[in-house]
């Protein structure tokens, strides 16, 4: 079979910025909006689409470094797309907007071969799941007790087995948000917490054992994520039924092979919308797998479906509260979860997705 030969002929990118439904906050951060930024690319009568959640100077970078870089090129040629687009932001720093400006473009990248070829996202990566447990994420640090409990109660009435909470605005309250919570979602949900670096080592330690006494069986960024010292010594005193993740922050294969190579967690994060899309993804996924070290996919939950399905030691991925609400309204095609597992529909090509034009319009900027 002779290979198709196929151009890339045109990218946009659009931007969206759409209100949470109530003010959000963690342990280091407020915020009331999500800024989403989508790249469409045309190719051999097909369409290809990939996002980001960034801020809207992403959107430029792409606009006018990446889209002149990527237009005529092979669109079945990622990593030769993927290399140029690398080299092209050497000068503008490795980490932050550039990745996720190509992360968006790479996504599209792939979305369109899988749909000039036929095949689902998850087919043409490689299978090695037929579908990927999810955690409910949310218990953001600015809801009272109450909202706190019904959010994480409402996802275990799911049967999502595992949910997470905020922590570390308020550490002398935060015992007593955990052991609410706990007696909220029952005996039999995991609990995970995550406090985005806000506590110190000394307080992170101490706040271990007590969030023990709740049975929380993972500890997110206890410590800040480049404090890899203070994250391994977290992981080998902590009691032992819990696990130390980190690495949603992570933008290239150094930063998370660092990472690994210092012991310093239990399940490593990544996020493709941070680590120049698909294609950093996968590589961080063979990191994890030469380590023997689990996966779990930080956010993005309709975008890290097929990837974790096709990442051997991919074990769950995040089901975000405010991600999964704004993949409902911009996107066709997004999968719910069933029994606290979400199952990719195989029968749609590329990651299955289709943008909500009418729906999306409102939110423009």
């Amino acid at each position: 079979m002779q290979r198709p030969e196929v151009e890339v002929e045109s990218l946009s990118v659009s931007t969206y910025r759409i209100p949470t439904d109530y003010p959000e906050s963690d342990g280091t951060l407020e915020w009331n909006s999500t800024t989403l930024v989508i790249v469409e690319i045309e190719g051999g009568s097909a369409s290809g689409l990939g996002y980001t959640y960034a801020d809207t100077a992403t959107s430029s970078l792409i606009d006018v470094l990446l889209a002149p870089l990527v237009t005529g090129s092979d669109a079945l040629d990622i990593t030769s797309n993927w290399s140029r687009m690398l080299a092209a932001i050497r000068n503008l720093g490795r980490p932050g907007i550039a990745s996720m400006a190509i992360a968006a473009v790479d996504s599209a990248l792939w979305d369109l071969k899988a749909r000039v070829l036929g095949l689902s996202l998850v087919d043409l990566l490689g299978g090695a799941h037929e579908n990927i447990s999810v955690y409910g994420s949310g218990g953001f640090t600015s809801y009272a007790i109450p909202r706190l409990c019904e959010q994480l109660a409402g996802w275990a009435g799911q049967g999502i087995g595992r949910v997470k909470m905020k922590v570390g605005r308020e550490p002398l309250r935060d015992p007593a948000r955990v052991s609410a919570a706990r007696e909220a979602i029952g005996p039999h949900v995991e609990l995970f917490v995550d406090a985005n670096g806000a506590y110190s080592r000394k307080q992170a330690l101490a706040l271990a054992f007590r969030f023990a006494e709740a049975e929380v069986t993972w500890f997110e960024e206890p410590v800040s994520s480049d404090d890899l010292e203070g994250l391994c010594l977290m992981r080998n005193r902590v009691p032992a039924a819990q696990h130390i993740a980190a690495g949603e922050y992570g933008y290239d294969s150094t930063y998370f092979r660092r990472m690994l190579e210092a012991e310093a967690v239990d399940v490593l994060q990544a996020d493709a919308s941070r680590c120049a899309g698909v294609s950093g993804f996968m590589r961080v996924a063979a990191l994890c797998e030469a380590h023997g070290i689990p996966l779990s996919a930080h956010c993005c939950p309709a975008l890290h479906l097929p990837l974790c399905c096709a990442a051997p030691r991919a074990v769950h991925l995040e089901y975000f509260h405010d991600h999964v609400r704004i993949e409902r309204m911009m996107f066709d095609g997004v999968q719910a979860p069933v029994n606290g597992r979400l199952t990719p529909d195989r029968s749609r090509p590329g990651m299955g997705l289709e943008l909500k034009r009418r729906d999306a319009e409102k939110f423009r900027i």
